[in-house]
């Protein structure tokens, strides 16, 4: 595997552009670095970048402007071939005439390797994700799972010093995607390999990621670890994106030394939180305060923003209770209740307070 110097980022993407038609940019004036060993996943709905970002780094799309590095070099005018990057994508790519052995060889063979040093690296690449009797199988006696195996197997083969997954999981069934997220996980902290991955699946970004790009409209939002990404949005919409969030509009009042800000709601209420992504006073802003962040009827004083809010649906998820509810402008104010004792006196219909603590909501720009 290729090292990198230290403190070198593995890649660099330095004011990157792309347009397909002259016109029109899919990504905006990108500025990334992936340190080696590193696992980037790049989030985003469709159509948000995400994805040709992968392409032009594979090489399989040219970048319209700006420069990608791969250990300090650039790397435009290399081809896909020459680049020493695994591939790993949704439909697998595995040839139907070739067994499990011959795809993994496949690689190898390109590069011209001998038959021998084939064969081990072959074996090695099967047993690390754990399928060593396979071999033998075409890829059409595989179930969805142990073909996606042997797609990842094939790009860890040749000791690549990057994988690039595209959508890997995205054919695959709740459960079977579940437990293959965290093998691909494993395999990267084995191996140390540098993993650039791409999803429109934010709970798969949050499980395997140690930093997420959050993409929307070619330009990153927000690039963070998965829990400065859910606990400190930067935007409104980074907190809409990732995880479930209640979202919340109000006016500006005052904005106080500490960073603190006085918003007043639809309903008049006055409540405090967190000025992190705001204008001046009289200006908007929509609020970002996680489900389970909110307290339902608590005690005078025990919160400093108290507010009254309707339930609309109760819904029981076995450790939990869904409640959903009417607060100010919200009809879609989600609030997480622990299944303990005392749930049962809640009613759908009925007003019930709602609290939350100031470091807990986030002032944001205006939805």
């Amino acid at each position: 595997m290729v090292g990198s110097s230290s403190g070198e980022p593995m890649v660099r993407f330095k004011g990157v552009q792309k347009s397909y038609d002259g016109e029109i940019l899919v990504v905006k004036d990108l500025n990334l670095d992936i340190a080696p060993g590193e696992f980037v996943t790049m989030l985003g709905p469709s159509g948000s970048g995400k994805t040709t970002c992968l392409m032009m780094l594979a090489g399989f799309e040219p970048a319209t402007h700006g420069e990608i590095y791969l250990n300090g070099e650039p790397i435009n005018n290399v081809p896909p071939h020459k680049r020493g990057i695994g591939m790993v994508f949704q439909n697998y790519a595995l040839f139907p005439h070739m067994t499990v052995a011959e795809n993994l060889a496949f690689p190898l063979e390109v590069r011209g390797m001998n038959k021998a040093d084939q064969q081990a690296k072959v074996k090695r690449a099967l047993e690390m994700v754990e399928l060593p009797e396979m071999g033998g199988r075409r890829p059409a006696q595989l179930s969805g799972g142990q073909q996606q195996r042997v797609a990842v197997a094939r790009a860890l083969v040749f000791d690549p010093q990057l994988i690039l997954m595209d959508e890997p999981l995205g054919a695959l069934d709740k459960q079977l995607r579940e437990q293959m997220q965290y093998e691909i996980k494993h395999i990267h902290e084995s191996l140390g390999v540098t993993v650039v991955y791409v999803t429109h699946d934010q709970a798969e970004a949050l499980t395997m990621s140690d930093r997420i790009a959050v993409f929307d409209d070619g330009i990153i939002q927000q690039i963070s670890s998965p829990d400065v990404l859910y606990e400190k949005p930067d935007t409104s919409f980074v907190a809409q994106f990732i995880g479930e969030n209640n979202k919340l509009g109000g006016t500006i009042e005052k904005v106080q030394k500490d960073g603190t800000c006085v918003v007043k709601l639809s309903t008049g209420d006055m409540v405090k939180a967190k000025g992190v992504n705001i204008g001046e006073v009289g200006s908007r802003t929509t609020m970002s305060l996680r489900p389970e962040r909110v307290t339902i009827n608590p005690k005078a004083k025990s919160v400093p923003n108290i507010v009254e809010g309707t339930i609309a649906e109760l819904i029981y998820l076995g450790d939990h209770i869904r409640t959903r509810m009417t607060v100010a402008d919200s009809d879609e104010f989600i609030v997480k209740i622990p299944n303990a004792y005392g749930h049962a006196a809640l009613k759908e219909g009925s007003k019930v307070k709602v609290g939350w603590e100031t470091e807990d909501c986030r002032a944001l720009d205006p939805l």
